[in-house]
C-alpha cells in the first residue's frame, strides 16, 4: 500500500468522522448562541433596564458576533459533502453579510462627507449587524425545527406544538412590563397571544388603553406568524438558509402548504411570503392614503396604523389599535376607502395561498402568451387547457358568491335599521364591509349588538362556512361546505357520483369533507354547551356566537368576551386553538392510524329515512 492509499483510508476512517463530529458541536453551539440572541433582544427591549445593564447586553451581543465569526470561519474550512450542514448560495450571502461586519473592524474610520465614510457608518451601525444575528439565529432554530421531520416525527404534531410554543413565548412577551401600561394578568395575556397566534381577534381587554407601542408590535408580529404559519416560515427560513432539503422533509412541507412537486417546494414558498408582503405593503399605503391627516396622528403613527390594520386584515386577525375597532366615530364618516381596503385585504387573505399562486400562474402565462403574439408574431404557442385548477374555481365563486349574497341581505336587512341616517354610498361599503368580516375578519363598522336578529343569524352562517382551505381564514372551509352540498344535491337526485364543472370529486374527498362538517358541529354543540353551564347570566344568542367565532377563529363577539370568567377564558382559548390548528390536525397526531388492509368485509345498507 503506497503513501496515497494509506492518506485516503486514514482520512474517510479516522478524519471524516472527527471532523463531521465537529461541525454537529459548532451547529449546537450556533444553536445555543441563536436562543440567547433572542433572550438578550426580550431583555434589553421588553424589561425597563439601567444604563449598565444595557452596555452588558452590548457586550453579549459582541460575544455572540464573535462566536458566530468563528462558527462559520469552521465550518467553511471543514465543510464536508456529506455534512448535515448545507452551503446554499442564500448561505454565502448571508456568510458575506457577516463577515462584512469585520470592515469597521479592519479599516480606520475615513473621512466624514465621503461616500467610504457612509459605506463604513453602515457596516458599523448596530442595527446592521443585528439585523445579520437576527437572521442566522432564526436560521439555526428553523433548522432544527425542520430536521424534526426529518425523524419521522408526527407533523401534525409539531405544527400544533410549534403553535403552543409561539402561544405562550407570545404570552410571556406580553406580560413584559414594557408591553403594557398598568401590567396584564396570565389569563389575559394567554387568551391576547392566543387570538393573535390563532388570528382570531377575540379580546379579553382593550388592545389601544391595555398594550404600549411595544405590546402592539408583539402582537401584529404574532398575527403575522399565526396567519403565515408556523411551518411556512420555519420552513421558508430552514430551506432558503440551511440548505435542509431532505426528501421526507420536502414531502411533509410540501403537503402543509399543498406544492404540486418538489421541484416547486421553494418557490411556492417564495410565492407565499412575497405575495404576503406585497399585498399587505399595497394595502398599507392605501389605508394611509385613506386616513393621512383625519385622525390627528403625526407620520409615525399613521404609518404604524395603517400597517396594524394592514396585516391584521389580510391575515383576517380583526384586531385594530383603535377604541371601539372599527366602528369608532373617527372612522364611521369620510372613510369608504379604508374599509374598502380591509374588506378586500380580508377577502384576499379568505381565498387561501394556494389560490392566489394559482392565479399568479395564470397571470404569467397570459403576459408570456400575449408577448408571443405581439413580439413574436406566431400562433405557435403551447395553450394551456386548464388554467384554474378545481380547488381554485370552487373556491372563487364560492367567495363571490358569499360576498355578494351577503352584501345584499344585510343592506336589506339593516337599510333602515343600524345604517339609518347614513349616506346611500356609506349604507353599501358598511354592507360590504360587514359581509366580508364574519368570514373571519372579526372586524365590524357598526356595534354587532344594534344588528338586527337576522342578521346576526346570516352572520352565524358566514362564520361557520369561513374561508378558503389554506388560507388565514377559519371555519370550515368554503371548499368543505361546497363539497357537501354538492353530495346532498347528488343524493337527491339519486346519482351515483358527484360532478362539478366536468370533474367527478373522488370519494376521499367527499368522506373528508362530510367528516370535517361533523366534526366542527360536534365540537360548536360542545363548546356552547358547557359555556352555557360556565356563563348562565349570558344569552343563548351571545354563546352561540362566542363559541363559533371562537372555532372559526373570527373575533366577532356581543361584547360577551370581557366579561367571561376564567374558566370560560380558557375554553375559548381552547376553541381558538383548535380553529387555528385543524381539528383533524389534532386527532390525526393524537389518535394511532390504521394501516390500510388488502381485505374488505361484505357490504350491507343501513335503513335512512
Amino acid at each position: 500500500m503506497d503513501y496515497w492509499e494509506r492518506l485516503y483510508l486514514y482520512k474517510k476512517k479516522l478524519l471524516v468522522p472527527r471532523i463531521n463530529r465537529l461541525l454537529n458541536w459548532v451547529m449546537g453551539v450556533n444553536f445555543l448562541c441563536g436562543v440567547v440572541f433572542l433572550l438578550a433582544i426580550v431583555y434589553e427591549y421588553g424589561f425597563r433596564i439601567s444604563g449598565g445593564e444595557q452596555a452588558a447586553i452590548h457586550t453579549v451581543y459582541h460575544v455572540l458576533w464573535v462566536i458566530f465569526l468563528l462558527s462559520t470561519t469552521v465550518q467553511i474550512l471543514f465543510r464536508q459533502e456529506d455534512s448535515p450542514f448545507k452551503f446554499t448560495p442564500w448561505t454565502w450571502i448571508l456568510t458575506i453579510l457577516l463577515y462584512l461586519t469585520l470592515l469597521p473592524v479592519v479599516f480606520k474610520k475615513p473621512e466624514e462627507g465621503t461616500g467610504v465614510y457612509w459605506v463604513w457608518v453602515f457596516f458599523h451601525h448596530n442595527y446592521y449587524k443585528g439585523a445579520v444575528l437576527l437572521l442566522l439565529s432564526f436560521s439555526q432554530l428553523s433548522g432544527i425545527l425542520v430536521r424534526l421531520l426529518g425523524k419521522r416525527t408526527n407533523p401534525s404534531l409539531i405544527l400544533a406544538g410549534s403553535f403552543l410554543v409561539f402561544i405562550f413565548v407570545g404570552t410571556g412577551l406580553l406580560m413584559l412590563p414594557r408591553a403594557t401600561y398598568q401590567g396584564i394578568s396570565f389569563i389575559d395575556a394567554l387568551f391576547t397571544a392566543t387570538s393573535a397566534t390563532c388570528v382570531t381577534g377575540l379580546v379579553t381587554v382593550d388592545v389601544p388603553s391595555t398594550f404600549t407601542l411595544e405590546g402592539q408590535v408583539l402582537i401584529i408580529l404574532l398575527i403575522q406568524i399565526g396567519g403565515l404559519g408556523v411551518m411556512t416560515l420555519t420552513s421558508f427560513f430552514a430551506m432558503f438558509f440551511m440548505g435542509n432539503t431532505s426528501l421526507y422533509n420536502q414531502l411533509m412541507v410540501g403537503d402543509m402548504i399543498s406544492s404540486n412537486s418538489l421541484n416547486s417546494l421553494l418557490s411556492t414558498l417564495l410565492y407565499i411570503l412575497g405575495f404576503t408582503l406585497a399585498i399587505e405593503g399595497v394595502g398599507m399605503l392605501v389605508i394611509w392614503f385613506s386616513i393621512h391627516g383625519t385622525l390627528g396622528m403625526n407620520l409615525r403613527e399613521e404609518l404604524f396604523f395603517s400597517a396594524f390594520h394592514s396585516v391584521s386584515a389580510f391575515c383576517n386577525a380583526g384586531f385594530s389599535t383603535l377604541p371601539g375597532g372599527m366602528s369608532n366615530p373617527a372612522v364611521m364618516q369620510h372613510h369608504n376607502l379604508l374599509y374598502i381596503t380591509l374588506g378586500v385585504l380580508i377577502a384576499l387573505g379568505g381565498i387561501g395561498f394556494p389560490i392566489l399562486v394559482n392565479l399568479y400562474e395564470t397571470v404569467a402565462y397570459y403576459l408570456a402568451y400575449l408577448k408571443w403574439r405581439v413580439v413574436h408574431r406566431s400562433a405557435r404557442f403551447r395553450k394551456k387547457v386548464h388554467l384554474y385548477n378545481l380547488n381554485t374555481r370552487i373556491v372563487l365563486v364560492a367567495t363571490a358568491i358569499l360576498l355578494v349574497g351577503g352584501t345584499l341581505v344585510i343592506a336589506a336587512l339593516e337599510w333602515n335599521h343600524s345604517f339609518t341616517g347614513m349616506p346611500v354610498v356609506d349604507k353599501w361599503v358598511h354592507a360590504f364591509f360587514n359581509s366580508s368580516c364574519p368570514r373571519t375578519a372579526g372586524f365590524a363598522s357598526v356595534s354587532l349588538t344594534s344588528l338586527s336578529l337576522q342578521t346576526l343569524l346570516l352572520m352565524v352562517v358566514l362564520m361557520v362556512i369561513g374561508g378558503g382551505t389554506q388560507s388565514t381564514a377559519g371555519g370550515v372551509k368554503v371548499n368543505v361546505c361546497a363539497v357537501v352540498l354538492l353530495n346532498l344535491w347528488a343524493v337527491i337526485r339519486g346519482s351515483d357520483r358527484v360532478a362539478i364543472l366536468r370533474r367527478e370529486l373522488s370519494h376521499d374527498s367527499i368522506r373528508r369533507s362530510n367528516a370535517a362538517m361533523m366534526l366542527y358541529l360536534f365540537l360548536a354543540f360542545g363548546a356552547i354547551f358547557i359555556l352555557s353551564m360556565l356563563e348562565p347570566q349570558a344569552s343563548l344568542l351571545a354563546i352561540i356566537f362566542e363559541c363559533v367565532s371562537a372555532l372559526s377563529t373570527v373575533g366577532s363577539s356581543l361584547n360577551l368576551t370581557p366579561t367571561l370568567g376564567d374558566s370560560s377564558k380558557l375554553l375559548v382559548i381552547l376553541m381558538m386553538y383548535v380553529g387555528r390548528v385543524g381539528a383533524f390536525t389534532l386527532l390525526t397526531g393524537l389518535v394511532r392510524q390504521e394501516r390500510k388492509r388488502n381485505y374488505k368485509y361484505p357490504s350491507d345498507n343501513i335503513i335512512i329515512n
